[in-house]
């Protein structure tokens, strides 16, 4: 059975190549947004014990998913200037089912830990994020439609579920309202980078929205599915969340208007990584809002 390479690095450990197999920064991402559904659940909080079961399982899952992802697409990576570096694509980390293994169990400590401190509901969320990822998206959707995105972003979408439903399987509609907002940011955001990675993306043989319809078109896909978003970041605001949250939501939705509108009226690299880096801006804001304002509220 192929093993973890031992040949690279001062230490004769990849250790930095190992972190980059696991997408952390992602993952971060991810887990940032389980704590936020967590903090805008009418339910009672979670103790110190639960609170770091929830963060570690949504970040283990997330990082299996991801690890995942390049494994599964290490021979495409490398036809792509993005992602040729990651360590499968170079063979810094041998490409072998050992991976696979590691893959499946650290997805199975993350759930059943989930299962154990929280909840079965948590514990499905936790799971649906990773599985979405993971299969939905990179085996079954990347590279047969142009949906691939739309319908693989619900990812993102299962982690606040998962945060809101370890306090209260019993989602409330904030809660619900933030993981639309997860499920309509993707695309935009997404569909920024392929448009600055667009030749890419058409080496590889993959059908991202740019590749299919042409830059421009999906410029205005991003535009119009900007403003959906950026509607659906204010219903929360309905349904208890407050000022400090109307702030951080408008602030960054404008934010990213403008950038989605400038990418229609020019349509290259740079507007579509200004847009992609906006995409960015607004969730970060959304999320740091929404866990403020609950907080205080609270």
């Amino acid at each position: 059975m192929p093993s973890i390479p031992t040949s690279t690095g001062a230490s004769g450990f990849p250790l930095r190549a190992i972190l980059g197999v696991f997408k952390l920064r992602i993952g971060v991402v991810i887990t940032l947004t389980a704590l936020t559904g967590l903090a805008v659940s009418p339910g009672p909080g979670l103790g110190p014990l639960q609170l770091l079961v929830l963060t570690l399982s949504v970040l283990v899952s997330s990082a299996s998913a991801g690890a995942f992802n390049q494994y599964y697409e290490y021979a495409s990576d490398r036809l792509m200037s993005r992602t040729s570096k990651r360590p499968f694509a170079t063979g810094e980390i041998q490409h072998g089912p050992v991976w696979l293994l590691i893959i499946v169990a650290l997805l199975i400590l993350s759930v059943a830990a989930a299962w154990l401190a929280l909840n079965a509901w948590s514990a499905l969320f936790v799971f649906l994020g990773a599985f979405f990822y993971a299969v939905v998206y990179t085996v079954w959707l990347k590279r047969r439609t142009w949906m691939n995105i739309v319908l693989g972003g619900l990812a993102g979408s299962w982690a606040v579920l998962a945060g809101a439903s370890a306090s209260d399987p019993q989602l409330g509609a904030v809660p619900l309202f933030l993981a639309l907002v997860l499920f309509l940011w993707t695309p935009p955001h997404f569909w920024s980078l392929a448009i600055a990675f667009r030749a890419d993306y058409a080496n590889a043989g993959v059908p991202m929205l740019p590749v299919v319809v042409g830059d421009e078109k999906a410029a205005q896909a991003i535009f119009l599915g900007t403003l959906c978003l950026v509607a659906a970041s204010m219903l929360p605001l309905a349904f208890g969340l407050g000022v400090i949250y109307l702030i951080g939501a408008a602030l960054g939705g404008l934010v990213f208007i403008q950038k989605a509108w400038q990418l229609t009226r020019r349509p290259d690299r740079q507007s579509a990584m200004s847009c992609f880096h906006a995409s960015l801006l607004q969730l970060t804001l959304v999320l740091l809002a929404a866990i403020a304002d609950a907080q205080l509220a609270f």
